[in-house]
């Protein structure tokens, strides 16, 4: 059994497996193998003086070299790399660090995963389910918080956000006559991105219940009692799997970034450019939006049967 991990590492891990959580809806299983595989990672830096937080290139290759040594297989050695690389990047993104030592290091090629795509029903049943919550008659908190899920779940369908974008938009974005939000996303970076009338109604709706909350003059869209004066990105994810069982959906298959998915896939089958779905995404570099382009398939066939000029011969 192995050690559990120094306590400044434990924080660090922790934070990547909360957003492992509710960002990738990783399920028990997932997020115990990461934290299996990085709690060893640790042990061994501590056993070497080192930390999560100061640890470089050089301590990341000799910790591969004494997996390697101890008679780990190359695909379990590529699966703690695959681990390190996620944790440092998400420090690096977090301002945790202000580097990413596994960013240089090589690994085995490994092909991408293609991401989890829920349906337009079945999306459609999420959206359904939280306007009949949010219409029932309840309490007045939790009509409020049913509001707040249903204005959730329409923005992040309605605008693919990140789910940490989200939770952390400013009140002024539910202005009645907003027809476009700016959103500021990964390194500062700000984008546009467009609301429809779904979203922007539910944005509207949920603000008339929450004037009357104690909350109500927050400087957020999504107010909290929490350190960070917002929702969790946590506490999102743990309400939007509630609803996905309540609308007949597994669990495991819905989260914040599954929608995020369903936003860029369902906006490819009804034949959005992909240069705008990456823009509207915030992707810097088209190969990562690329990941979307299996859904295109048939689209495409049936481009070819139908328009090109020798496909009848």
């Amino acid at each position: 059994m192995a050690r559990p991990a120094h306590a400044s590492d434990q924080t660090l891990i922790d934070l990547f497996l909360d957003m492992l959580a509710a960002e990738r809806g990783a399920g028990d299983n997932t997020l115990s193998a990461y934290a299996r595989d990085l709690t060893d990672f640790s042990n061994f830096l501590r056993a070497g003086r080192a930390s999560i937080a100061n640890a470089d290139s050089d301590r990341i290759r000799n910790y591969m070299a004494a997996l390697a040594q101890r008679g780990f297989a190359a695909t379990s050695v590529a699966r703690k790399l695959s681990a390190i690389r996620q944790l440092f990047r998400f420090l690096y993104a977090e301002g945790r660090r202000p580097d990413d030592p596994a960013a240089i290091l090589q690994g085995p090629k490994r092909g991408r995963t293609l991401p989890k795509i829920l349906s337009i029903k079945d999306v459609d049943r999420l959206l359904e389910m939280s306007r009949t919550a949010m219409h029932d008659e309840r309490p007045a908190p939790e009509q409020l918080r049913a509001a707040r899920l249903h204005c959730l779940l329409e923005l992040i369908y309605a605008t693919g956000l990140r789910v940490s974008e989200l939770v952390a938009l400013p009140a002024a974005a539910a202005r009645r006559d907003q027809r476009m939000i700016v959103v500021r996303g990964k390194g500062g970076k700000e984008r546009v991105v467009p609301l429809n009338d779904s979203a922007r109604q539910a944005m509207v709706d949920y603000l008339s219940l929450r004037k009357k909350a104690r909350l109500a003059d927050s400087k957020w869209l999504f107010p909290s009692f929490g350190e960070s004066g917002h929702l969790t990105r946590q506490h999102f994810a743990r309400d939007l799997k509630s609803l996905a069982v309540a609308a007949g959906l597994r669990a495991e298959q819905v989260s914040p970034h599954v929608l995020r998915h369903a936003f860029a896939s369902h906006l490819l089958q009804n034949g959005a450019d992909l240069r705008v779905v990456q823009t509207l995404l915030g992707h810097s570099d088209i190969s990562t939006t690329q990941i979307y382009t299996h859904v295109l398939e048939d689209r495409l066939k049936s481009l070819v049967r139908d328009l090109h000029p020798l496909a009848d011969e």
